[in-house]
């Protein structure tokens, strides 16, 4: 990565020793000047073009899951990809449905880039995956593993995993929110055409091909853009901003489509 200014997706602080299983993970707040690639870059424009883009649009399918997100700042409805993030979505929807995410908060908060949430015990060290302690197969104790497809995107609204690395996901999520025009910092060749107009809208690009993306808010961005403009104080070990003063809690969610 560049120099110049970065933060973290937190999903567990980092100690001396580990880089912890729900760790630290770096990256750009603002995608770097460079045009950034992603994994998927070995496809054809051609083929990128054909992909399909469910987070354009707001129809829930029959193969997308609804969840209705209330916190103390207002109510987003979220549609989760199963089909291209199955392990996530699972994740995610199970949580939900056994109330795991109740009365946690958006804990790390960086207007312009991004909102961080689901760790239960509100510190960013916390959470897990419903198969920690349970299948091993999935997560052996660090999490489990990225899913990362050409048909999903870090823009705006993108609802995705935070983690300390590849194949660390547990339970904490972010919501990209920057609204800023960055479609000149993507290289074109490597993203379908609908993409490129979509980061003209705001995003992340940098992020792409390193978390795992899941799902897109379809009601509530204003809810999003709320709980980014909260007053911030240094974290924990000052190297941000990104403390809630006054953190937006989770009230419920509520899973009502399969």
């Amino acid at each position: 990565m560049k120099k110049g200014r970065s933060e973290m997706i937190v999903a567990g602080m980092v100690t001396i020793v580990v880089l912890a299983a729900i760790g630290v993970a770096f990256l750009s707040s603002h995608a770097s000047k460079q045009p950034t690639t992603q994994s998927n870059h070995t496809l054809s424009k051609k083929e990128l073009n054909k992909r399909s883009l469910p987070q354009l649009s707001n129809t829930v399918h029959k193969n997308e899951t609804v969840v209705e997100i209330k916190t103390t700042a207002g109510t987003m409805k979220v549609k989760l990809f199963k089909k291209y993030a199955p392990l996530a979505v699972k994740n995610f929807v199970k949580h939900a449905q056994q109330g795991y995410y109740n009365n946690t908060t958006f804990h790390r908060v960086i207007n312009d880039f991004m909102v961080q949430g689901g760790d239960p015990t509100g510190t960013g060290s916390g959470g897990s995956s419903i198969w920690k302690d349970k299948n091993s197969k999935i997560d052996s104790g660090s999490g489990f593993k990225n899913e990362i497809s050409a048909s999903l995107y870090n823009i705006r609204g993108a609802l995705s995993m935070a983690n300390a690395g590849a194949d660390t996901n547990g339970s904490q999520f972010f919501i990209n929110q920057n609204h800023e025009d960055v479609s000149a910092q993507i290289k074109e060749s490597d993203y379908p055409d609908k993409i490129v107009k979509a980061y003209a809208k705001g995003g992340n690009p940098s992020l792409d091909g390193n978390y795992t993306v899941f799902g897109q808010v379809i009601d509530g961005m204003d809810v999003v853009d709320k709980i980014a403009d909260a007053e911030v104080k240094d974290n924990a070990d000052g190297s941000e901003k990104s403390l809630p003063v006054d953190p937006v809690k989770v009230l419920s969610t509520v899973v009502t489509t399969k």
